[in-house]
């Protein structure tokens, strides 16, 4: 995600550690430079395409542990702002000791235990507390942290009633890894593109609302006429305020399933034919037209988030009615080679991540890079067509 330009404006402002960057390339016109990435022939069900990402390299990520890991093990502590005291470790940073006294819609307090850095992906939903949440932003945290305010958007609007005291993962299975007797565990899920769009992209609270809102109505509609649904769940999808309920709810994960289940399993045979050609990520697109791409650092950390990306992007399918022609794999290639932004918003962690969003003409595109010891490479890869 680092393109060459000949930069004619650079205009930086850094505010703890934030750095806006204007760009505005001299030559109109000319070509993008490329990646490295390879895009494949799709793998289509329905309405939803994925095309398998290859790279020229893949990177150790075997370090790092995702969050269904950390919340199963207990090793990762979620929990309302108001609880921070309790989970302190050394004397706190002034940022988070600043205000302790009550819980906040958009701020959640993460302590990280274990010896092993922590990924956090924007999009996944946690729930509990007072609300369920969506992490808004990819980051990086250290091995055994003090207390971390993560920035989240409530995907649950109406609750503010804590139903347990800390966040954990959801009862269904999407993607928290295989249990001793063989069968998927429960995990955390991902949200759909375009509610993740709202979070990381617009960054406001009542677009995350409206968006919930939008897709709980969508999926009312498509389980009411489903033939095979119960008539009591498109009431039961109706009169929840959690997104995560509406996308627990039985007749909805059968609607999801029918077009994730085929994908995955066809895409994980693929992933184990193209290990050797280090198979990173995905270039979607839904009823002919791409909105997304998703592209890790390695081939084994795409396995463990792949579960629940694929359905997040089935939801997409379920409830997106407008049809286009075809998309072809030199689209999705122009697609993942085309990062270059007007402008440029860098946030950095010292020693541990930068995180690059980039605003181009119709895309954000956002990069997660670690900065620990030994990595220094880009973790994970996220765009958005606009």
């Amino acid at each position: 995600m680092r393109p060459r330009l000949l930069v004619a404006v650079i205009a930086l402002v850094a505010v703890a550690g934030m750095i806006s960057v204007d760009l505005r390339p001299v030559h109109a016109g000319e070509e993008p430079s490329t990646s490295g990435y390879k895009v494949l022939d799709p793998i289509r069900h329905g309405s939803l395409t994925v095309f398998p990402v290859v790279a020229p390299r893949s990177y150790a990520t075997g370090e790092f542990m995702t969050l269904d890991e950390g919340l199963r093990s207990g090793d990762v502590v979620v929990t309302e702002y108001g609880n921070v005291r309790g989970l302190m470790r050394r004397r706190p940073a002034p940022a988070v000791q600043a205000q302790v006294q009550s819980a906040a819609v958009n701020r959640l307090v993460l302590i990280n235990n274990s010896k092993r850095p922590l990924l956090l992906l924007a999009g996944e939903i946690v729930t509990g507390g007072k609300q369920d949440r969506v992490i808004g932003k990819d980051r990086i945290v250290p091995p055994e942290s003090d207390p971390v305010d993560l920035s989240v958007f409530c995907v649950e609007p109406g609750r503010w009633v804590a139903s347990s005291e800390h966040f954990g993962t959801s009862g269904a299975t999407y993607g928290g890894g295989v249990g001793a007797i063989g069968g998927p565990m429960p995990g955390t899920m991902m949200a759909q593109p375009s509610v993740r769009a709202k979070a990381m992209g617009d960054k406001d609270q009542a677009e995350v609302w409206a968006e919930v809102r939008k897709q709980q109505q969508s999926m009312t509609v498509e389980v009411a006429a489903a033939p095979t649904a119960s008539p009591a769940s498109a009431q039961e999808i109706q009169s929840t305020s959690s997104y995560a309920r509406v996308m627990e709810n039985k007749d909805v994960k059968e609607k999801v399933d029918e077009i994730a289940a085929p994908i995955q399993q066809n895409y994980e045979s693929l992933i184990r034919q193209l290990r050797d050609r280090k198979a990173v990520g995905v270039v979607v697109a839904v009823n002919g037209r791409i909105i997304w791409a998703d592209v890790f650092a390695s081939t084994e950390l795409l396995e463990r988030y792949w579960p629940k990306l694929v359905r997040s992007y089935a939801s997409e399918a379920v409830v997106t009615r407008a049809k286009g022609g075809e998309v072809s794999p030199a689209q999705a290639e122009a697609f993942l080679a085309d990062v270059e932004g007007r402008r440029e918003t860098i946030e950095i962690e010292p020693r541990v991540y930068r995180h690059t969003e980039a605003n181009g003409d119709g895309f954000k595109a956002f990069a997660l890079t670690s900065l620990l010891p030994k990595t220094g490479f880009d973790v994970h890869i996220a765009k958005m067509a606009e």
